[in-house]
């Protein structure tokens, strides 16, 4: 059997999700214009913030699964999205995660269930899954299907997907499988604008074939020709990442494009379609909508390995003290918080993050954070203030 529009039993499940994820805060403060204030700190919710639909759609499509199948064995292909917390619950479910690696279906037997995450995974384990004659459950994002679309129009076509994006994350490994279903197709996958300038320069003309090949040698398909494979090209994104930074990264390419082959051959030689998903650009928006908000500082909640989460970061951090955190326990006090400073791969402690007097903090999470995670960090802050009594004003 293989599920991808749910099992039916959303009305059942519902409630348990609403009980596990749902906050009173978060409920209070969007009946409020997004706003709260307490203790002499105002908070500002970013308006669009926290699980998205996809998200959401993976999580019921879970709790589904636990109730369809009480009786066998489940399995996650990966993480359903990246937060521990949604993570580790449905493990206490019983639902087990399965580890990566060339053996990492070995164990599954025709009676089990497997629950593909949100990101979707590679081609080919989805041919071994249906070999194994297992329950699949399908919960891989429509935004993300729809870059898969795109990527398979190319490789049919002949054309070169460029695809921005972390040659790491379980989405960009699912998308870039996609290109092996057509003979002869290739992908590179570029990180940011300044690995994209590489690959508009040596469009141009202006590179070394051996160096590019050392430099993007683990983010290219096998037996990837810059000379041969840069002629035809069109572009992809991982769904989550930075907006602002893909339509870049796309103006660059198309600019090289041009310069080297002329506008007229344009048509036939350079492709784009805007894949970032609403969900990522609706949040982003909204932090960039709390610029003007005068905010002493941002707190981002989120999965430090969660890539639309780092990109709030990263924006907030352009106009505002921000810390980016996994969950509340990373407030450790009203002096000391742990968080991942934006653009950096580990977390650090810091002290006097918290200022002494009235203070404007904007609040935005990620879209694999449920809103309990958002109201327990606001209640963290305000108790760490010692504003218990206006805590019971709210």
């Amino acid at each position: 059997m293989y599920y991808q529009k749910g099992l039916g039993l959303r009305a059942e499940i519902r409630p348990r999700l609403r009980e596990n994820y749902r906050s009173q805060i978060v409920d209070i403060m969007r009946a409020n214009g997004f706003r709260l204030e307490a203790g002499g700190l105002t908070f500002l919710l970013a308006m669009e913030f926290g699980f998205c639909y996809g998200v959401e759609r993976a999580v019921e499509y879970a709790y589904e699964t636990v109730t369809k199948f009480p009786n066998r064995r489940i399995f996650l292909a990966g993480e359903i999205i990246h937060n521990p917390h949604v993570n580790n619950r449905l493990g206490a479910m019983g639902i087990r995660l399965l580890s990566p690696g060339p053996q990492k279906y070995d164990n599954i037997m025709s009676e089990d269930v497997v629950i593909l995450p949100a990101f979707g995974i590679p081609a080919a384990e989805i041919d071994l899954l249906a070999k194994k004659g297992c329950t699949v459950v399908d919960t891989t994002c429509g935004s993300v299907l729809n870059v898969w679309k795109n990527v398979e129009r190319y490789a049919r076509a002949g054309v070169t997907s460029i695809i921005h994006g972390k040659c790491e994350h379980e989405e960009t490994q699912a998308t870039f499988s996609r290109t092996t279903l057509s003979s002869g197709a290739h992908y590179l996958i570029v990180r940011d604008k300044n690995e994209a300038e590489v690959v508009a320069a040596y469009v141009r003309g202006r590179g070394n074939r051996d160096e590019f090949i050392r430099r993007f040698e683990r983010a290219m398909s096998k037996r990837f020709d810059p000379d041969r494979h840069l002629e035809r090209i069109g572009l992809a994104n991982q769904t989550t990442m930075l907006s602002s930074e893909s339509l870049e990264i796309a103006r660059m390419l198309s600019d090289a494009m041009s310069t080297r082959y002329g506008e007229d051959d344009m048509r036939t030689r350079f492709y784009s379609f805007d894949t970032i998903c609403s969900a990522t650009q609706d949040r982003q928006n909204a932090v960039l909508k709390l610029e003007n908000a005068n905010l002493d500082l941002m707190i981002v909640i989120g999965g430090y390995n969660s890539s639309n989460t780092n990109n709030l970061s990263r924006i907030a951090a352009t106009f505002t003290r921000t810390y980016h955190i996994e969950d509340a326990t990373a407030i450790l006090s009203g002096c000391e918080i742990r968080h991942k400073p934006a653009g950096a791969r580990e977390e650090v402690v810091v002290k006097g993050w918290l200022p002494a007097g009235a203070s404007t903090i904007g609040i935005t999470a990620g879209a694999s954070t449920p809103n309990n995670q958002i109201g327990e960090t606001i209640e963290r802050m305000v108790n760490f203030r010692g504003t218990m009594d206006a805590w019971h004003t709210i």
